[in-house]
């Protein structure tokens, strides 16, 4: 049985009557839209009606296509003028816009075609905790280790900066510590509670995730977070850092744990390779892979998530280059909080949360997923 289309609330697509300084009201209109849809972003680019992405799908907003002079007046009305002149410079542009009383968001721009696009992320004022996320409660240990290394990662629109999001809340409530975020841009804002807590930007606080690193032990950190390990300078300081006793939170866009292991080591040369591994067998703590699935009720998203914890056993694998071996020990980890993405998916389908044809279109080994799945009654009373 096919599921109704989300009903969505619209917004007109030209401006209101009024002075200039109302112009605003259109974008401010838009992103209020996404957020009230419960979507995830907004996506604005020529030839096409504005649109918002809700539970995974995008879905236009009207009927009526943008020109380029559209997306180049709402893109501009959430920058500065300072924004626009380094835009119209580097042509590509990373920020963040808040509208009060409603949400912030993460806003990117960017050139296609000579015009400008433009995707918006809603980033909630209210950081969600790890139990409202579906994620499991292993993850709250890992934010009470003193030094190492955890490492979240998934696809693009995987909810990465959420989890991480989420960790830092749970550590600023609970730790008596200094926390230093380096991110592109600041995503969720954190109130000091009982850490204190400094976050730094790229472009308006620093120039670059390395100059910000380079400088971070004199600003006496406890845990610091980095917003994505982008290349070798920042994985290489990351694991010093991890290694002298900073607890470090940082992203990846890999798709399981042990691809996340290699990718780590193939940005290094060869003849650094051994030595990366035998750091990573030492450092890393956990390695959480994420992937979001639509719900079969239409109510949301679920989250399928991997979670491999260096034990020494996987820490042998690491050093002696047996990657191909720690599925197996994440399938047989239960007992320290380990699960594959295979089993975190099988979980969701038999409880009825998500639907068969979802999951396997994104499973690692199909034929596992199906083995797994069998072995264990699917709830009817969820059943579609």
């Amino acid at each position: 049985m096919a599921k109704p289309a989300p009903s969505i609330k619209t917004a007109p697509l030209t401006p209101p009557p009024g002075p200039p300084d109302m112009a605003t009201s259109k974008m401010e209109s838009l992103l209020r839209g996404v957020f009230e849809n419960k979507a995830s972003d907004l996506h604005l680019t020529v030839g096409l009606p504005p649109q918002m992405r809700v539970d995974g799908k995008l879905t236009p907003i009207s009927d009526k296509a943008l020109m380029p002079e559209d997306t180049q007046a709402l893109a501009y009305q959430v920058l500065t003028p300072d924004q626009i002149t380094r835009f119209e410079k580097t042509m590509e542009l990373d920020t963040a816009y808040s509208l009060r009383g409603v949400s912030r968001f993460r806003v990117n721009c960017y050139r296609q075609r000579g015009s400008i696009g433009l995707a918006a992320r809603v980033i909630p004022f209210e950081i969600p905790k790890i139990n409202e996320l579906g994620l499991p409660d292993t993850l709250l240990e890992f934010c009470t280790i003193p030094s190492g290394l955890v490492i979240v990662s998934g696809p693009t629109g995987s909810g990465k900066s959420t989890t991480l999001a989420s960790m830092i809340d749970v550590i600023n409530q609970t730790r008596n510590c200094h926390i230093v975020s380096v991110e592109d841009p600041i995503e969720y804002l954190h109130k000091h509670q009982k850490a204190t807590i400094n976050q730094r930007e790229l472009g308006v606080d620093t120039t670059s995730f390395t100059e910000a690193l380079r400088h971070v032990v004199r600003q006496d950190p406890d845990v610091i977070l980095i917003g994505e390990m982008r290349d070798l300078e920042t994985m290489q300081t990351a694991l010093t850092l991890a290694e002298t006793g900073h607890l470090v939170l940082s992203t990846l866009h890999t798709a399981d744990a042990p691809h996340t292991v290699n990718r780590i080591v193939d940005v290094f040369p060869p003849y650094q390779q051994q030595q990366v591994r035998t750091q990573l067998s030492l450092v890393l703590v956990s390695v959480i892979v994420q992937q979001l699935f639509p719900k079969t009720d239409g109510k949301g998203r679920a989250v399928a998530c991997e979670i491999m914890r260096v034990t020494p056993a996987i820490g042998a694998l690491i050093r002696e280059n047996h990657l191909h071996q720690i599925r197996s020990v994440i399938q047989t980890g239960k007992q320290h909080g380990m699960v594959t993405l295979n089993q975190s998916m099988a979980d969701l389908y038999t409880a009825g949360v998500v639907s068969w044809e979802e999951i396997a279109r994104r499973s690692p080994d199909v034929i596992e997923l199906k083995s797994l799945t069998q072995s264990k009654p699917q709830k009817s009373s969820r059943r579609r």
